[in-house]
């Protein structure tokens, strides 16, 4: 079938997931001759209106994995505010070395509600928002390199199919359903709850340039105050990585112990999964 343009679509509040989605969609672009355009969600700036794509385009949509699942708050900006037409889609999404559980299945399922016609998927390891060391560097050469090749047979698939509607839906793990959200656990293997839980500032080392509140995906950090937190947060750790002060941290001791865990458990390389 013919593609006339290729959109990355993502929601990436610490830069990894869109790293992915643009790698892949430029992959495919580049193979077809064809542009592609981003389309970053992540701000609450950024999703004043709404997006329907036609059967001559191709999305590639990505997120991260938050408790196993697509995170809970970006889940209705994806239900809402995305609509194809018999579109082909590929979904993607990153996870922090731990697993992608059921996050990769439900952007599958919710995109083909709207619309979309998903014909390959990809998850892929990238460094935890909460850890420096787990899965640190990732996505690495080797990754992308796994990328590249799905990202080509992807495009591949695509030329072959006469229409969206003889587009194969890829099978994920099996065909598993979408499972409940992943439980976070401390140090002593009880569930940790640090749902409230909300990042501190450092005054000593805070200049109040306002970055943190400026990467906010929930708006929630003041701008007058940048140490006031007025709203949900997500715990997507974007004011922690993106402060030039290295002013923003949690200090919560169930998060800490949740990470702590993560630590031990979780260094070994998980690899990408792909699913064509």
């Amino acid at each position: 079938m013919q593609i006339r343009k290729i959109y990355a679509v993502y929601f990436s509040p610490v830069g990894s997931t869109g790293k992915v989605t643009e790698a892949v969609a430029g992959v495919i672009a580049g193979k077809l001759g064809i542009p592609a355009e981003t389309i970053d969600f992540t701000l609450p700036e950024n999703r004043g209106g709404g997006w329907t794509f036609d059967r001559d385009e191709l999305v590639v949509f990505g997120t991260p994995t938050y408790a196993g699942r697509v995170p809970n708050k970006a889940l209705p900006f994806v239900q809402d505010l995305f609509h194809g037409d018999q579109t082909p889609a590929i979904p993607v999404v990153t996870f922090g070395n731990r697993n992608f559980d059921s996050s990769l299945t439900e952007l599958k399922d919710e995109l083909e509600k709207n619309r979309f016609c998903p014909f390959a998927a990809g998850a892929f390891a990238a460094r935890h928002v909460f850890s420096q060391t787990i899965a640190a560097g990732r996505p690495d050469a080797k990754d992308m390199e796994i990328l590249h090749a799905f990202a080509e047979k992807a495009a591949a698939k695509l030329l072959a199919a006469q229409d969206a509607d003889a587009l194969t839906r890829p099978v994920i793990r099996g065909g598993e359903p979408v499972a409940p959200y992943y439980v976070p656990k401390g140090l002593d293997g009880q569930p940790a709850k640090f749902l409230k839980a909300k990042p501190k500032t450092d005054p000593d080392l805070c200049d109040g340039c306002g970055t943190c509140a400026e990467a906010c995906p929930m708006g929630s950090i003041s701008r007058e105050n940048t140490a006031e937190v007025t709203g949900i947060c997500i715990k997507c750790q974007a004011c922690v990585r993106l402060c030039p002060k290295g002013a923003k941290y949690f200090d919560d001791p169930a998060f800490l112990s949740h990470v702590a865990m993560l630590e031990k458990n979780f260094q070994r390389r998980a690899e990408p999964e792909t699913f064509l």
